[in-house]
């Protein structure tokens, strides 16, 4: 399988490599967001952006993206390919996108880019992990075509705290409608 890292445009989305001059711009929008990171494993939005952000980068499993509106450039949040194994099988997440790009077409257009490049690139499987409690990402998912494969239940622990338990989804290649 090719590497995943590229950049990918469509409509109003651009997707980057996520590199140094991204930090900055991610974390003003994370920051202004505070209300959201209680679902999230890590909290982007406080004094825990720069160890999450080090973690994600530095982990060989992970190909992350600056997430950007292609009309104007302004970053607003970050995606990542995680944990792509030698059968085919890729993982889409660690997201976050700002509250003004959420809903509608813009989270369906970056989730089709990064579906389609990974399929492009010779795997046949993504999956998503939700936090159960995350009924809006649930419900995008499955829009997606994307099935529920089940759930685990308390398999990690967030930063507030919270056993947490995993909604896991999975779209085979020739499922996907596009």
């Amino acid at each position: 399988m090719n590497n995943l890292s590229a950049t990918l445009e469509h409509g109003p989305v651009r997707l980057e490599p996520f590199e140094d001059k991204h930090l900055e711009p991610l974390r003003a929008a994370c920051k202004a967001d505070p209300e959201i990171w209680d679902i999230y494993p890590v909290n982007l939005g406080g004094d825990g952006f720069d160890g999450a952000i080090g973690m994600f980068r530095a982990s060989p499993d992970w190909t992350n993206f600056a997430v950007l509106e292609a009309a104007s450039g302004d970053l607003v949040g970050m995606t990542n390919y995680i944990r792509p194994t030698k059968f085919g099988v890729v993982e889409i997440g660690g997201t976050y996108i700002a509250p003004h790009v959420r809903g509608g077409i813009f989270n369906r257009t970056m989730k089709k880019l990064m579906i389609e490049h990974a399929f492009a690139s010779g795997f046949h499987k993504i999956e998503f992990r939700v936090d159960t409690r995350n009924k809006r990402s649930q419900a995008a998912v499955l829009k997606l075509g994307a099935q529920h494969e089940g759930t685990t239940r308390q398999d990690m622990v967030t930063w507030t705290g919270y056993r947490r338990d995993t909604a896991i989804f999975g779209l085979l290649k020739d499922e996907w409608a596009g």
